[in-house]
Order: structure tokens, then C-alpha cells, then sequence
């Protein structure tokens, strides 16, 4: 075992420091958390669409029949509330009784409040922790409170946790479990850079980590854990944070390296293609409907989204300044007015097959194929609110008419649609057309002669290197 890596206690028993990353939907599964807690570790299963199986042990496709984006929001909560119960059972009877079982939801996603109660009433004592981010949960330390579970917070800067902590933590401390330091550069998924921060000017994690616990200590949370994740790799290169008084008890979140284990449910495909990504392969791109940054493998799903934003143009409804020269968009062939360069750029995009505008919000038009635009007009009408506010559709969950009083964007995607289907794929046409969450140093792989002539570890083999330092 590494020099100086010692356990630490979370959610009330003494683990390894080493937490697996809750990955969305049917990536961080009851198996792959369980294998993790059985290590002696903390597993953390995703309790965002969770799957689920049938009575003859097949996994249950969510089809969803409302009519309504309302009925199918339901529908999506009772999918959520059923899959999340059965993966918690499935990491409970897996880990036999050792290590701790978390689940991961994200703030923002659509019902996040019945979904995290229906689960923690449904698997009561299967359960010890809830990861949550993506937003401010204020209301989390209030729900672990009521259902006996510890929680972690997943935040990016000193900043954010102190506004939590005064609104609301302050008033639940028993149940603060550890605070979670996301590294926004670094981590994949969905990313809490702020708009004060340039997400092409990477930040050393220590100064901002060493912030956090001296403000940890301020208001007494001394002995409290805090959980390193993203770009976390070999922990030896993590050597002086162990037993350094600036960063006091400390753990360390593994959410890339778990995809790549004979228990990771990912395919074949996806996990050869993890071992095989070269530096720079993962973008951080806003392409996300959820407003974040997130971080993702360029493959042509994002190279697809890039070309949308590339083909745009702002536009005006009326004659006004230089924008004068009539450009006739949508089935009617109504005209909108543009630059004259703006024109001659748009007749080129038309001329390559690129022939239908459609409108932004931030009135601009972009450019796509016919099929393109159906597939994304379907895909918003489809919605089922799987956020709690959608860019793409346009759907709210916080607001009685559904909306967020905005058009719907199609310079984005639905997110639900594109990781249920890399999740359920053994496709190499799907892996590259699809959503591929990726932490930053996934390119490491490669690399590491752990993973030499394409060995895929179990979790067990994995926690054991990690410890080593490796």
C-alpha cells in the first residue's frame, strides 16, 4: 500500500479512500458499485434512469406512451424510482456487507426530488450515502436527514460550498458525510466551471482544495472528509496531499479508470475504445442542454454539434442596419434579413446540402440536412422532462406552464436520448454517433502498463493497483 494512504470513515465505517464516480444513466450500476464495496471501498451507483430487469432478467427498454410531456415526466419518475430500488439491491447483495454503498443523482435532472425519496423509502438499509451535483442541492442534508443517509455534495470551489453550508448544511452537520472537490477541468461529465472561470485556463486542484478545508475548519468541519475527483490518476502522484494539514482527511474519486473493469457495464467496443483515446480526444464543449460545460470524447456526435454552431449566422425579422438582404427560411419561405456576407455564406452551406435554417433563441440561424431537422424537431416534441430545465425543448419543471419561456435550441441535443443509447449499444457506429462522457485523462489508458495488450481488470484488481499507488 502506498506510504501515508490511510482509510478514512465514511458513512459510518472505515473504507479505503478510494470512492468510485457515479456515472449517469446505466454506466454506474448495483454491479459495479457493489464489486467496489465488496473491495472494501465505496461503490456508487447512478440513481438517474437506473435500469431495471423483468421477470425473465432482460433489461426493461423505457418506452414512454403519454401524451403529454407532464404524463411522460411521470412516467419517467416511476422508471427512475424502480430501476434506482433494483440497482441499490443489486450493489447490496453484491457487496456483502463490506465497504459502503452510495447513489449519485444530479441536482438538475428532471423529478430529482420523488426520484432520491422513492429510492431511499424503496431501499431502506441498502443504502448509506447520496453523491449529488450538477447545481446548488440546498435541500440535500434535509432528505438524507429524513431517511438516515449521509450526504456528499460534489462542488467546485470553496464558494459554492460555503453558500450551501450557510443556507442549509449548517443546520444538518451530523449527516455531512464529505464534501466532494470536482475538479471542472478535469472531470468527466457535466462540469461546475463558473462564468468568472476560462475553461481553457487549467487551474492546480491543491490551492483550490486547500481553500475549501480552511474554510472546512472554520466552521468546525475539521475531521470531515474531503473527496478528490477528477484527474485523478495514480496516487502517487497525490503523495503530498497525504497527511498534509492543508488538505486534512482526504479521499480520492475514481470515475474514468471504473468504466474499464469486467463488472463496468459499458460494451466491448466502448471499453476498447477508452484504451485506445489519445491525448486531446476528450472536448470540453457547452453543448449540453443542461447549460454546464461537460466533457466528452470529440467523436462525431460532438463533431456534429460543433458543425451546427459553425453554420451560423445572426439574423434580423425586419430591414435594419447592415442587415438588409432577404434570406427566405423554414417550409414557408419566409424571409428573414441578413448581411450580404452573411447571405453568401448561407447560399454556400445551402449548396453543400445544408439547406434547411433553423431559428435560436439568441436569434441566429443555423444551418442543417433536412433529416437533421426532422430528428431534432422529433426529438424535442418527444421530450419527457429528464431535467429539471431543458435548453433543447425548452421543458421546466419549475414553472406550471412547463416552459422555460424560451425557444427551444437546436444547437443542442436531448441528453436522455443520446445516453440510453451509447448505454445500451454494442455498436461502433452508435459509439461514435452518440454522447460519450469522459474524464480529461482517459488518454492515460493507452499508457498505463496496467492495461498492457488490452487487459481489462475486475474492480477488485483495480482497487488493489490503485492502493499500490498505481
Amino acid at each position: 500500500m502506498l506510504e501515508g494512504l490511510n482509510p478514512v470513515v465514511i458513512s459510518g465505517r472505515e473504507v479505503l479512500p478510494i470512492i468510485e464516480g457515479g456515472k449517469g444513466i446505466s454506466v454506474s450500476t448495483g454491479e459495479s458499485s457493489g464489486a467496489f464495496a465488496a473491495a472494501g471501498a465505496v461503490g456508487t451507483f447512478s440513481g438517474v434512469n437506473a435500469d431495471y430487469l423483468d421477470e425473465n432478467g432482460r433489461t426493461v427498454e423505457q418506452v414512454y406512451h403519454g401524451k403529454t410531456r407532464t404524463e411522460r415526466h411521470h412516467e419517467l419518475i416511476a422508471y427512475g424510482i424502480k430501476g434506482g430500488i433494483h440497482q441499490a439491491r443489486v450493489a447490496h447483495e453484491m457487496s456483502g456487507g463490506k465497504g459502503r454503498i452510495h447513489m449519485n443523482v444530479l441536482w438538475e435532472m428532471g423529478g430529482v426530488v420523488p426520484i432520491l425519496e422513492g429510492i431511499l423509502e424503496g431501499a431502506k438499509g441498502m443504502v448509506h450515502g447520496v453523491t449529488c451535483g450538477a447545481g446548488m442541492p440546498y435541500r440535500l442534508a434535509e432528505i438524507a436527514e429524513k431517511y438516515h443517509v449521509d450526504y456528499y455534495p460534489i462542488v467546485s470551489s470553496m464558494r459554492a460550498f460555503r453558500a450551501l453550508w450557510k443556507r442549509s448544511y449548517s443546520k444538518f452537520v451530523e449527516r455531512l458525510g464529505a464534501v466532494v472537490y470536482e475538479d471542472p477541468w478535469k472531470a468527466g461529465g457535466h462540469n461546475g466551471l463558473s462564468n468568472a472561470e476560462d475553461p481553457e485556463v487549467f487551474q492546480d486542484p491543491y490551492p483550490r482544495v486547500a481553500e475549501l478545508r480552511k474554510f472546512m475548519n472554520e466552521v468546525g468541519l475539521n475531521k470531515v472528509p474531503i473527496i478528490m475527483a477528477g484527474g485523478v490518476w495514480f496516487l502517487r502522484e497525490w503523495k503530498h496531499w497525504l497527511n498534509n494539514p492543508e488538505i486534512g482527511p482526504i479521499a480520492f474519486q475514481f470515475g474514468t479508470r471504473p468504466l474499464v473493469t469486467k463488472e463496468s457495464p459499458i460494451s466491448e467496443h466502448w471499453k476498447r475504445r477508452l484504451l485506445n483515446l489519445k491525448e486531446g480526444d476528450v472536448f470540453l464543449n457547452k453543448f449540453s442542454p443542461t447549460g454546464f460545460y461537460s466533457s466528452a470524447v470529440n467523436n462525431g456526435f460532438i463533431k456534429e454539434l460543433r458543425g451546427r454552431g459553425e453554420r451560423q449566422i445572426p439574423y434580423s425579422r425586419k430591414p435594419e442596419g447592415y442587415m438588409t438582404e432577404e434570406l427566405p427560411v423554414g417550409a414557408r419561405g419566409r424571409p428573414v434579413y441578413v448581411t450580404a456576407d452573411d447571405k453568401e455564406r448561407a447560399q454556400g452551406w445551402i449548396s453543400q446540402g445544408f439547406t434547411h435554417g433553423m431559428k435560436t433563441p439568441d436569434d441566429t440561424l443555423i444551418f442543417v440536412t433536412p433529416e437533421k431537422e426532422n430528428e431534432i424537431v422529433k426529438d424535442q416534441i418527444d421530450c419527457m422532462g429528464c431535467l429539471s430545465a431543458c435548453n433543447f425543448s425548452n421543458w421546466s419543471q419549475h414553472d406550471e406552464s412547463h416552459s422555460t419561456g424560451r425557444k427551444a435550441d437546436p444547437r443542442s441535443f436531448c441528453i436522455q436520448k443520446t445516453l440510453q443509447a451509447i448505454a445500451h449499444t454494442d455498436s461502433d457506429k452508435e459509439l461514435e454517433n452518440q454522447l460519450m462522457f469522459s474524464g480529461h485523462n482517459a488518454f492515460r489508458f493507452a499508457d498505463d502498463p496496467f492495461y498492457g495488450n488490452g487487459f481489462i481488470p475486475t474492480v477488485g484488481q483495480l482497487v488493489d493497483r490503485i492502493m499500490e499507488g498505481n
